[in-house]
């Protein structure tokens, strides 16, 4: 299991934690932001494909802002996939 935390831009959590199996994610832990919606989106995430959450996640805003943390997440994982070579569809 490989495990990576990556710092989030742009939104109201701090820290994000991606606990890794290849390329399925296992566990995820956001600090700070919305928890209850946080806490759902992880559970959510769990034993789902890199490519499978880039593609639901990538581009979603939140109100005005140019990202949110689900489009945090898919940055996250985007920046996974290319330091482990993992193809994304």
């Amino acid at each position: 299991m490989n495990k990576f935390t990556y710092k989030p831009k742009g939104v109201c959590s701090q820290s994000m934690t991606f606990e890794m199996e290849g390329n399925i994610v296992k566990k995820v832990v956001v600090v700070g932001g919305c928890p209850g919606n946080l806490l759902g989106i992880s559970r959510i995430l769990e034993n789902k494909t890199v490519s499978e959450i880039i593609t639901s996640f990538q581009g979603v805003r939140c109100g005005a802002k140019k990202t949110s943390c689900p489009d945090q997440i898919a940055q996250a994982l985007l920046s996974y996939a290319n330091e482990n070579g993992i193809e994304v569809k």
